[in-house]
């Protein structure tokens, strides 16, 4: 395989709109994506809130979508897994494993998170059938239904904010006895009259025929079944970017990597986008909206290394 100009990791919304600005942008472009192009947007069953497309339409065609766009205008896919990332000189090392290797001087990680679950028996069988990690997502097809939402920290308290503006039957439990949560959001989940609290409290299980109907609950060592149409979990995400390691990039708390505002992070020819970046607002648009400013970004860095940059 000849080396490309920019490697994208990831085939995410961000990764794809990546793709697209890069090859637009007379670049060599290589995507890697372990899984099927989309990422976790393959997970939405009704897209309706991404500008400009309506009345909406699944998350697979979305990304089927971004992805023929992208190879319309000559990015590539290599279905493979990144191993690692390293660099050397002008040019970053990519392991591919089995694959081999590969060299690139500018590259785009873009590889998002993965949801922390709950881990109980339905939550995989009913995730898109009323298991929803996204509230702005989902939300909206449960309005004035009962819905659960579990988790104790900021996202938890804000997406159960959110909820409560379109039904006043929110329940949020946390398995602790205190919010994790900064002080200002949790009390005002705690003040919301739509929102009941519940601590000490953990979902055990999710059940329903073709979308939620009931939740078990466990409070003290005693379970309960009740009524619910939705549940939605904000337990935490965890950042997919291990095989960076070697490169030190800095990180928040959670593990979401930091860039500057045109998406670069302090290693020269290596930039960052979408949900993986440590970002106020996690949606599709803001992702792809992330990936066109990395690809951007790469070309004047890819410009100011050849010598050829527009003074």
């Amino acid at each position: 395989m000849d080396h490309p100009d920019l490697v994208i990791i990831g085939g995410g919304p961000a990764g794809l709109a990546a793709a697209q600005y890069g090859a637009r942008a007379n670049l060599s472009v290589l995507v890697i994506e372990q899984l099927a192009p989309g990422g976790q947007a393959l997970n939405i069953s009704h897209l309706e809130n991404y500008p400009g497309i309506a009345p909406g339409k699944t998350g697979w065609d979305f990304s089927e979508d971004l992805k023929k766009q992208a190879e319309q205008f000559g990015a590539r896919f290599l279905a493979a897994r990144v191993q690692s990332l390293a660099k050397s000189g002008d040019l970053f090392r990519l392991d591919l494993g089995p694959g081999g290797e590969l060299n690139a001087p500018a590259v785009i990680i873009a590889t998002g998170t993965t949801h922390r679950t709950l881990d109980v028996p339905g939550e995989k069988e009913f995730t898109g059938r009323g298991v929803s990690y996204c509230a702005a997502c989902d939300g909206p097809f449960f309005k004035n239904k009962k819905i659960f939402v579990a988790g104790g920290g900021d996202s938890a308290c804000d997406e159960a904010q959110y909820l409560s503006r379109l039904s006043p039957h929110i329940v949020l439990v946390h398995r602790r006895g205190q919010f994790r949560a900064q002080k200002a959001l949790a009390d005002r989940v705690l003040s919301n009259p739509h929102i009941e609290v519940r601590f000490n409290t953990r979902i055990t299980e999710i059940r329903g025929g073709a979308g939620v109907s009931s939740v078990i609950l466990e409070t003290g060592g005693e379970r309960r079944e009740e009524d619910a149409s939705a549940v939605f979990v904000f337990t935490g995400a965890v950042p997919q970017a291990d095989f960076a390691a070697p490169l030190g990039l800095a990180a928040n708390e959670a593990g979401c990597l930091i860039t500057d505002q045109s998406m670069a992070t302090a290693v020269p020819g290596l930039f960052v986008a979408g949900d993986v970046r440590a970002t106020p607002f996690r949606q599709v648009v803001v992702a792809a909206g992330e990936g066109a400013v990395a690809a951007h970004s790469a070309a004047l860095f890819l410009d100011e290394l050849r010598g050829t940059a527009y003074r």
